[in-house]
């Protein structure tokens, strides 16, 4: 089997698991293990599917970086749950999947797939990183557009989407990413930049939307030539445009810090991290099919434990 390296942004799937499977689904004491059981079946299918001979689940050690919020205070203050003086923030996470995320942990161990974040960073870094320092194909598997800008056909790097579901999923290649937005995947970012994002509290600029930061990075290609051009008599730039881009400056000025993902983290090789698909051999096995019954998970840990036998053929 051809090697191919499969990055998981794991808090996207298990939040999609946890709504798209009901939490009627619990173990014998009360706790709920539907993301338990989805994340699991995704993970089963995704590497059968897509052919992944290597696996990282990548995990957000800080979901909202300080660093990131210094830039831009606005940045994903929505998510926040409540704002404690001088203690990190807390994501709104609802108890129930909260209290699954151990047994998500633990079974990952078990099944031998690798866990990499990376502190004050999210794991959109840590799959920035992974994939700019990969040697192998790359797919990224998530419900998020901001990786979009990592898509690159001439070194097989494709984002997996699965904000549509499982029965959905949509590869994103050079060539979607350019008929869906009217830019490059090394665009994304600037435009995401120039249109703003809802989801991230990114602002944007004022008074520009998609079909304008697409048109305009068709102009000038980068969000550095666009802002050379304000200044540029001779640049072509509507005088609306100018004022609008002129108005947002001081958040033009921080935005691609904030947008673009890290990808120059220290992290563990895919050897460290042991990141190469393996069947489940032994103590593990016995563990995972002994939790399979104790937690009420159902057919997910045979489906997962077949999809990593053929690991091993």
């Amino acid at each position: 089997m051809p090697a191919r390296l499969m990055l998981l942004d794991t808090a996207s799937l298990y939040f999609r698991a946890f709504y798209g499977v009901p939490d009627s689904i619990r173990r014998s004491d009360g706790t709920p293990v539907n993301a338990v059981r989805g994340l699991l079946d995704m993970i089963a299918r995704l590497t059968v599917d897509f052919g992944a001979t290597h696996l990282v689940a990548c995990w957000d050690d800080d979901w909202r970086p300080q660093w990131r919020v210094d830039l831009i205070p606005s940045y994903k203050a929505h998510r926040v749950a409540e704002e404690v003086e001088a203690a990190p923030d807390v994501e709104v996470v609802p108890d129930p999947l909260e209290a699954q995320i151990p047994l998500i942990r633990e079974t990952l161990a078990l099944a031998g797939i690798a866990v990499v974040g990376a502190a004050r960073h999210e794991a959109d870094d840590v799959i920035g990183s992974y994939t700019a320092q990969a040697e192998l194909p790359v797919d990224v598997v998530t419900g998020d557009r901001d990786l979009f800008q990592l898509v690159d056909d001439s070194r097989d790097v494709r984002v997996i989407y699965t904000a549509k579901g499982m029965k959905n999923l949509e590869v994103l290649t050079d060539a979607v990413v350019v008929s869906k937005y009217r830019v490059l995947p090394e665009q994304y970012a600037a435009f995401a930049t120039l249109r703003g994002d809802t989801s991230d509290g990114l602002p944007g600029v004022a008074g520009i939307g998609e079909k304008t930061a697409a048109t305009l990075l068709g102009q000038y290609g980068t969000l550095e030539a666009l802002r050379a051009a304000v200044t540029d008599g001779g640049s072509g730039l509507s005088g609306s445009v100018r004022l609008k881009l002129e108005a947002a400056a001081d958040y033009l000025d921080v935005a691609p810090r904030v947008v673009n993902v890290v990808r120059d983290l220290e992290l563990p090789s895919l050897d460290e991290a042991g990141a190469h698909l393996q069947p489940v051999t032994g103590e593990n096995r016995a563990e995972l099919e002994r939790l399979a019954t104790e937690w009420n998970l159902g057919g997910s840990v045979g489906r997962l434990l077949a999809a990593l036998d053929r690991t091993g053929d």
